[in-house]
């Protein structure tokens, strides 16, 4: 029995002396917990997830414009040549004196459009509120102008 302890402890001994010299020179993590390991995992997942839902998001967009908007133009377009003269009263284009339909006293807006309108004149930014009434009604200066002050 002396024989074996006395070829076992020197082994243990050894094998003690190389698990430390191992774990002494064994690379550190930086010194990351697990806890803010997983955290950093769980950012990384994340931030790829909200990607893929912002490409998905817009291909559906698109998708969507692609679909609707040629007959969106389209009735666009009807309702403007509907509406088309935009001269001042007296002008050439209009020989008795009259309004463009929808700037004619006694008439309405679409709705949108004069709430935000109103919401542009509150504000202060009757020049912005006069240019998206001429494009969406084709009116000229004159008469925008005069609607916008009556607001």
């Amino acid at each position: 029995m002396g024989d074996v302890l006395t070829v076992l402890v020197p082994a243990l001994v050894l094998a003690a002396a190389l698990w430390a010299l191992a774990t002494a020179l064994k690379p550190r993590d930086g010194g990351m917990s697990d806890a803010d390991r997983y955290q950093l995992d769980l950012a990384r997942r994340s931030q790829a997830h909200y990607a893929a839902q912002v490409q998905a998001a817009l291909a559906a967009r698109a998708r969507m414009e692609a679909a609707a908007l040629p007959s969106q133009n389209r009735q666009q377009q009807i309702q403007q040549d509907q509406h088309r003269p935009a001269s001042p009263p007296g002008h050439p284009d209009y020989p008795h004196g009259s309004y463009p339909a929808a700037l004619a006293p006694g008439t309405t807006l679409n709705p949108q459009l004069a709430l935000q309108l109103q919401t542009l004149v509150r504000n202060g930014q009757k020049i912005q509120a006069i240019r998206l009434l001429r494009q969406a009604t084709h009116s000229n200066l004159l008469t925008a102008k005069q609607y916008v002050d009556r607001l």
